[in-house]
């Protein structure tokens, strides 16, 4: 069963389970599960997709009730309207605390077009921990806020990479050797990026809305072990 965060006549908000693929797409296999066919077991009615997240991520999706629903968020997300905020675990502690990063990414090819691109991060929490990798006795990791302003595939997987803290458990853009240290050390099998929150303009009768998404069992672990709960919170609750 998905947890339903929000529902009325116009909008159903879910919280995705990571490695849960939104609906069918070439990035899946046959055999997959998707949210959207899932979603269409718990609600009655027509079903439209507002936005995507990827398979790998977690945390807040939007769904419409209707074709005029759909296209109106769409309008929205377009506009950069919708406020996105992400938690992330990266490699290393980037510096400057926050800033925003500025670099222009393709579509799903990458030999697509460049757009504009940029995403907004400040860092809430560093950890320092003591296990061996390659030539270093210690590895740094780092809890991190990103808010995207455009919206370009896989965005903020990408552009962490860029940077070179690359988003922990990230199969494609990250590093395998810290991805193996968190599932063998910390039973973290997933990318650890989570859409706790979007802030948008009710289609409907113009309310502003506010939804979150709670973080699954191996994101609440992470907090605790690295001390991380109370820096998540504030920022979450902010």
């Amino acid at each position: 069963m998905l947890e339903i965060l929000y529902q009325d006549d116009d909008l159903v908000a879910v919280n995705k389970p990571a490695n849960l693929a939104v609906h069918r797409s070439a990035f899946v296999g046959p055999d997959d599960a998707f949210l959207i066919d899932m979603l269409r077991e718990q609600v009655e009615g027509k079903l439209h997709l507002a936005h995507r997240l990827d398979r790998a991520t977690s945390g807040v999706l939007l769904v419409a009730r209707s074709s005029e629903v759909a296209a109106q968020l769409g309008e929205q997300f377009m506009g950069r309207t919708v406020r996105k905020r992400y938690a992330a675990i990266v490699r290393g502690w980037p510096d400057p605390e926050d800033g925003c990063i500025d670099y222009p990414l393709p579509g799903s090819r990458e030999t697509g077009p460049r757009r504009e691109a940029q995403t907004d991060y400040r860092r809430l929490g560093i950890i320092e921990v003591d296990i061996p990798l390659g030539r270093y006795e210690k590895q740094r990791y780092a809890l991190v806020a990103a808010e995207p302003r455009t919206g370009r595939f896989r965005q903020i997987r990408k552009h962490f990479a860029h940077i070179h803290h690359p988003i922990v458990g990230d199969s494609q853009h990250g590093r395998g050797d810290h991805n193996r240290l968190y599932k063998q050390h910390f039973a973290s099998h997933r990318l650890l990026l989570h859409a706790a929150r979007l802030e948008f303009t009710h289609p409907r009768d113009g309310r502003p809305m506010s939804i979150d998404a709670g973080l699954d069992a191996t994101w609440l672990r992470l907090l605790e072990h690295f001390n991380w709960q109370t820096a998540y919170d504030n920022w979450s609750l902010a």
